[in-house]
């Protein structure tokens, strides 16, 4: 999709090159490059963050009136690709995208007050505690559970694949208040202290190497009741109107972006010349295409006031799988340099030696690490059972 610019657009985005050439330094553009995955360390986004809240450019989704940009969405979309285009390292979303939001709709004055200005600075940097052992994309049966004891809960139970609890200060959990009824009617939304006496974090190494996910525990753990976000056991309701801004966003820039790389990797290597190749890069072009279109519809109807609904089901769907694809097409260009194992050698600022091309460091990593796109956020297969059910009626 071209969109067709105005000049005040054509402006902006000229305002928005130069300060990423003015802003984004070498390193934070290397550490970018060298994503591996949705997620980067917290040094290399946190600094990001911070160059961003000093410009007022950190929550561009964000009302104004809580410290958003009030851009257009024209606007969001061309900072979305132009900071793809620069390699600019991703901020942690489990902050900026998923709580924050979810504070504004149901948070208290007080929450709002003390929360949402941490989020923008990057002072709170936030972690998920929703997936448990035996709990993942059946989430309603997580058995974690928070007891009432005068003004506090305490917690026992454990969290898992909990992506950068080891870098976090707070944690928002989705915990058991409640066995009567069904099981979505029991679960209640807390905000925790990660330094609260009894928490216990270790972590989970992925097939790529990296360290980004994590066990948590919690032993007798006690958290004030005016943590809670929402009535007590009205916690899936916050739950899911979460899940609508963790699966819904603006992904076709990066994806873009990185099919972009993929083509030029495999036009170097000889690759594209392969007419299988070439069809399977065209028809991930025309999959973008669709996506793109997805997005303008979760973008209107967030500008209208809307939540995104099932459509933010039909867009995790489609960017996870045609992410998916792209890494696919990304191996094939590395060739049998993507199989060498260099985790020291592709760190941002390593200066190790490495084998093969230098684009051959990250497809393997980026590869593994998306397999598990389709599953976290609730597994496709779920995303297709809420279609069915919301949107045709089956």
């Amino acid at each position: 999709m071209e969109f067709a610019l105005s000049a005040d657009d054509l402006a902006f985005r000229e305002e928005v090159r130069s300060f990423l050439k003015e802003r984004l330094t070498p390193e934070l553009r290397e550490a970018g490059a060298r994503m591996t995955s949705v997620f980067i360390d917290k040094p290399w986004s946190i600094a990001w963050q911070k160059i961003l809240h000093e410009k007022g450019w950190v929550a561009p989704d964000w009302p104004v009136e809580h410290g958003g940009t009030g851009w257009t969405e024209t606007q969001r979309y061309i900072f979305a690709s132009e900071c793809a285009l620069a390699s600019a390292p991703a901020l942690a979303p489990q902050g900026l995208k998923m709580v924050g939001p979810v504070l504004m709709h149901y948070g208290t004055p007080e929450q709002k007050a003390h929360y949402l200005p941490r989020l923008l600075s990057g002072e709170d940097f936030w972690c998920q505690g929703y997936s448990e052992p035996g709990s993942g994309s059946d989430l309603a049966s997580l058995r974690m559970a928070a007891v009432p004891d005068g003004d506090d809960y305490v917690l026992n139970g454990s969290k898992i694949w909990t992506t950068h609890a080891h870098f976090a200060n707070r944690i928002f959990c989705l915990v058991r208040t409640s066995t009567a009824g069904k099981p979505q009617e029991g679960i209640t939304f807390l905000l925790i202290d990660m330094e609260t006496p009894g928490i216990t974090v270790r972590p989970i190494l992925s097939l790529s190497g990296d360290h980004d996910l994590n066990e948590v525990f919690f032993d007798d753990v006690r958290v004030p009741q005016a943590n809670r976000v929402g009535r007590e056991n009205d916690g899936w309701t916050v739950a899911k109107y979460l899940l609508e801004f963790e699966r819904g966003g603006r992904a076709s820039a990066g994806l873009k972006v990185g099919l972009g790389r993929v083509r030029e990797q495999a036009r170097a290597e000889g690759v594209l010349a392969d007419p299988a190749y070439r069809r399977r890069m065209l028809e991930a072009e025309a999959n973008l295409s669709a996506i793109e279109m997805t997005e303008q519809l979760i973008l209107s109807a967030l500008t209208g006031g809307k939540n995104p609904g099932p459509l933010s089901s039909l867009l995790k769907i489609q960017s996870t799988e045609a992410m998916q694809k792209i890494d696919e097409l990304g191996i094939e260009a590395a060739g049998l340099y993507g199989s060498v194992e260099q985790t020291a050698a592709r760190q941002p600022m390593s200066q190790l030696p490495y084998v093969g091309p230098e684009h051959s460091l990250t497809a393997m990593p980026r590869y593994f690490n998306n397999r598990a796109a389709t599953i976290y956020g609730g597994s496709n297969e779920i995303q297709r059972n809420l279609i069915a059910k919301i949107v045709l009626g089956l």
